[in-house]
């Protein structure tokens, strides 16, 4: 019998594929929610998916990776990577509904963990706990899940949100400047092992005007308690990624985001074993509509905090 000829092969993505992966990142996640959830992720047409291309070439350019298809020359799978100080993050990956099964999911994966391998780093990722394809996929390849992470959206009142209605305390938040990095860097470190300067650069300059980071400042002078990132774009409305030293820090900062999305339901990522924090969100009418779980191919020191994360960009 003669060799078959393989269905796709593995190439860098170049500026001229953003339409077409935002195209493949538009209808593949759609096509499984509305499969499985009864509900599509992203609205307004494919174009909102270039953010994802968009980010993360400004974060790191060259860290794309899609699989074209042998005969067509479409692109048929996708994926993006982030190199950081501590370790590598795995970010969105998408197949085509009309290629699952051929393997093209392993075999991008395989590519980030040689790289990571390459590096000596531990690759992170935050991934869906609803979708079993996905989590067998990095179970088999050594990932270990240490996390899990309720996804709850709040519905933002079109007059805003008022603090002090629910007694919140947002006294102590102010927005960052750069003159906060190091003291971002140092918390997230001392929090979870992790630390990712350029990024926290990226965010506080925003020239894209989408992001804002809010920070806690701690009684000590130069620290901080807590950092909270928010994205709005109409690819993403998420609050975080963030960390903060305890519970009643996090809620803080996540109630003073919310006035940047009147009107709408920004989704945060908290973790399970934060009951307080939890119960609080609960009270501000937070609902949950996902899980996700962080996993970890290689080290991690434990959490001795509150991490938020984040899947744009994937926060590790």
């Amino acid at each position: 019998m003669g060799r078959t000829e393989p269905t796709f092969s593995l190439r860098a993505m170049k500026r001229a594929d953003w339409a077409e992966v935002a195209e493949l990142i538009y209808l593949s996640t759609n096509t499984w929610y509305e499969l499985n959830r009864r509900h599509s992720i992203f609205s307004g047409g494919p174009e909102v998916c270039e953010l994802f291309c968009h980010v993360y070439d400004q974060l790191e350019p060259g860290c794309g990776l899609v699989a074209i298809h042998s005969k067509s020359k479409r692109i048929i799978g996708s994926c993006f990577f982030h190199p950081r100080e501590t370790h590598v993050s795995l970010g969105i990956m998408n197949v085509h509904p009309n290629y699952a099964g051929e393997g093209i999911a392993g075999a991008l994966l395989r590519y980030v963990i040689h790289f990571a391998e390459l590096d000596q780093l531990p690759l992170r990722l935050v991934s869906s706990a609803m979708n079993l394809d996905s989590f067998s996929l990095y179970t088999r390849h050594g990932f270990v899940p240490y996390a899990t992470y309720q996804d709850m959206m709040l519905e933002v009142p079109k007059s805003g949100f008022d603090p002090a209605k629910y007694d919140i305390d947002v006294s102590r938040v102010r927005e960052a400047d750069l003159e906060d990095v190091s003291a971002i860097g140092a918390l997230e470190f001392e929090v979870s092992g992790i630390s990712r300067e350029r990024d926290y650069c990226y965010f506080i300059e925003n020239d894209d005007a989408i992001w804002q980071v809010n920070v806690v400042d701690s009684e000590t002078s130069g620290q901080i308690d807590g950092f909270l990132i928010s994205v709005k774009h109409p690819g993403a409305r998420i609050i975080g990624p963030g960390v903060s030293r305890n519970g009643e820090v996090a809620f803080s900062l996540i109630a003073s985001h919310l006035n940047r999305f009147r009107g709408e339901s920004p989704l945060v990522l908290v973790p399970v074993d934060q009951p307080d924090l939890v119960g609080k969100l609960y009270d501000l009418g937070a609902r949950n509509c996902e899980l996700h779980f962080a996993q970890v191919l290689g080290e991690k020191q434990p959490v001795n905090g509150v991490v938020m994360p984040s899947f744009m960009p994937e926060s590790g």
